[in-house]
């Protein structure tokens, strides 16, 4: 690290970014190494078909499941007074709790073998035969909020995270899905 260089009553290093500042031009970012995502996430909540009900917005080294509790705990259910059950993924499963306190179902769904990579047997034993299938195989539910996202990819300023806030992010969000449905309803009169 260099040293800093005095500048009148401020001392600043024009040739390092402060130590944990994460937030000076581009807003909050991270990094997330499993998924190689660099700067944000953002986690949606559709109905079954794949229109938006909420949007969150965070950075990207905050687990799945954080952003999944704020998207819960941001949502006002009196406005979809028929959500009962929630369809989640495999990173999602300790919202249970959560869920349950707000009356409302969790179903997981993921593969039977999901998180399985191995089994104990005892010494003499025949380990079980894991139910592993080939190919491609779409899970029901699961693809819902896939294409929701494909379907926001298709506006320019959603393709890339170009927003320094993530409000501004999480708005634009809206407006594409918003943009879609007038689509449609122009489409259909």
């Amino acid at each position: 690290m260099c040293p800093p260089i005095k500048h009148g009553p401020l001392h600043i290093n024009p040739y390092t970014t402060p130590v944990r500042q994460d937030h000076g031009k581009r807003g909050p970012r991270g990094n997330d190494g499993a998924k190689k995502v660099k700067g944000r996430k953002r986690q949606i909540l559709t109905d079954t078909g794949g229109r938006l009900l909420k949007a969150f917005v965070h950075p990207a080294n905050e687990h799945d499941k954080r952003g999944g509790e704020a998207l819960l705990l941001g949502m006002d259910l009196s406005l979809w007074p028929r959500v009962r059950k929630l369809f989640v993924d495999w990173g999602y499963r300790g919202l249970r709790g959560l869920a349950s306190s707000l009356g409302l179902e969790l179903e997981v769904v993921a593969r039977p073998y999901a998180g399985v990579r191995g089994v104990w047997v005892r010494e003499g034993e025949e380990a079980p035969e894991l139910p592993r299938e080939r190919g491609f195989k779409p899970l029901p539910k699961r693809w819902v909020v896939e294409r929701t996202f494909a379907w926001l990819g298709r506006n320019r300023r959603l393709a890339k995270d170009y927003e320094a806030n993530p409000g501004v992010s999480e708005a634009w969000v809206y407006l594409g899905m918003l943009r879609l449905l007038v689509k449609r309803l122009a489409r259909a009169a």
